[in-house]
């Protein structure tokens, strides 16, 4: 048999990737190295944040499209995947960061409110806001919830009539007019190829000759409890949050309302250790847990600054933190979504739907220049 498309990972951006094919009416194989459902890559987990907050326009452009997508699959699924609660950003306010995300959601004309010092406790209790920082509540955001909207992407691309073989690690890929991708189970053939393998994509792409510069990080998912239960409850509506530049740390703090496990919320450092992303749990670096627990006791005072529970998840990151969404430079048939930092999965529709048009052999929806293969020619790598 062959197919119209093989799409290699079926993590959130494969997935979705797949189910744009399958409605396009194109015959779709989506594998997946481990059994499903699995928590070994970077789209488990229960929750996730969607925000339009950024500093640069093109992620704001695909963020609004991708509101559309997400509840257009929610509605398709019959599943509730997005929960409204608005995100607390808070940085130093004459910051560089700060004021170029604050006037581009100005310039976007993105919902928010801007929240004076001597208001902050009153809309948000039991956080103390920095010493000269500044504080935006973008009103659309909220709480994607992960696992259920990977499931839900999945079924949709069945119900299409797309084959999901997972348990199955690809071992070699030949490129060619027909590209054959041979598995530790079996060997199939496409004319076109996706490579949406996450952690795993700089191996993978290795078979075809190409070495980018992406670099896999293990991070330290954590949850913290709440000494009085619900006082960050996403049911109390208290928002998810974004700190700009800690002082215990050099990268962001995110975090998201309790929820996922009763009385304990999400906060994470959104950077960790390199690892090799088939002996994550050999690494063992907690520094940014204890950088978290000194920050959670100055700013967030209902919580108790030990982590009830760490799980970890992998980011793959490229140099500049943007995503790859390319064609192979030496074969137009094979497309590659990869790199998506630690922030892509909000993306997934919009991703999943460039990656679809770009085999389809159509000119993608969106310039994917800031996404391109060539900006890396610099790169020894």
């Amino acid at each position: 048999m062959v197919y119209e498309c093989i799409v290699i990972g079926a993590g959130i951006q494969g997935s979705f990737t797949a189910y744009h094919l399958a409605k396009n009416n194109k015959k779709t194989l989506l594998l997946e190295q481990f059994v499903l459902p699995h928590s070994r890559g970077s789209s488990h987990g229960q929750t996730r944040i969607i925000r339009k907050a950024y500093e640069h326009d093109f992620y704001i452009h695909m963020m609004q499209e991708s509101y559309k997508l997400w509840a257009e699959l929610e509605k398709e699924a019959g599943v509730k995947l997005y929960r409204h609660t608005g995100l607390l950003l808070m940085g130093p306010e004459n910051g560089k960061d700060f004021q170029l995300i604050k006037s581009s959601m100005q310039r976007n004309k993105i919902p928010t409110v801007v929240l004076e010092r001597h208001e902050f406790s009153q809309h948000i209790p039991n956080v103390n806001l920095t010493s000269g920082d500044g504080a935006i509540v973008e009103t659309t955001a909220g709480v994607l919830y992960a696992d259920r909207a990977l499931r839900a992407a999945q079924a949709v691309f069945q119900t299409h009539g797309g084959t999901i073989k997972d348990g199955e690690k690809v071992i070699n890929i030949e490129p060619g007019d027909l590209i054959t991708v041979t598995t530790d189970s079996g060997t199939y053939q496409a004319k076109n190829l996706v490579i949406t393998a996450g952690p795993w994509a700089k191996t993978l792409l290795s078979h075809t000759g190409l070495q980018l510069p992406l670099q896999v990080l293990r991070i330290n998912v954590c949850y913290w409890k709440e000494k009085i239960p619900g006082s960050y409850s996403i049911n109390n509506r208290f928002p998810c949050f974004i700190q700009m530049q800690p002082k215990e740390a050099e990268h962001d703090i995110y975090g998201l309302p309790s929820n996922e496990y009763p009385g304990l919320m999400k906060v994470c450092y959104h950077m960790g250790s390199e690892t090799d992303p088939d002996e994550r749990d050999r690494q063992t670096d907690r520094r940014e847990v204890d950088a978290l627990s000194g920050y959670i006791s100055r700013c967030f005072p209902g919580l108790v600054p030990v982590p009830a529970v760490v799980e970890s998840c992998m980011y793959t990151i490229t140099p500049d933190k943007h995503f790859v969404l390319d064609r192979h430079p030496s074969y137009s048939n094979i497309v590659i979504g990869a790199g998506f930092s630690g922030h892509g999965f909000k993306f997934g529709p919009v991703v999943g739907k460039v990656l679809c048009e770009m085999s389809m052999g159509q000119n993608p929806s969106y310039d994917l220049s800031p996404f391109s293969i060539h900006r890396f020619n610099g790169n020894p790598k």
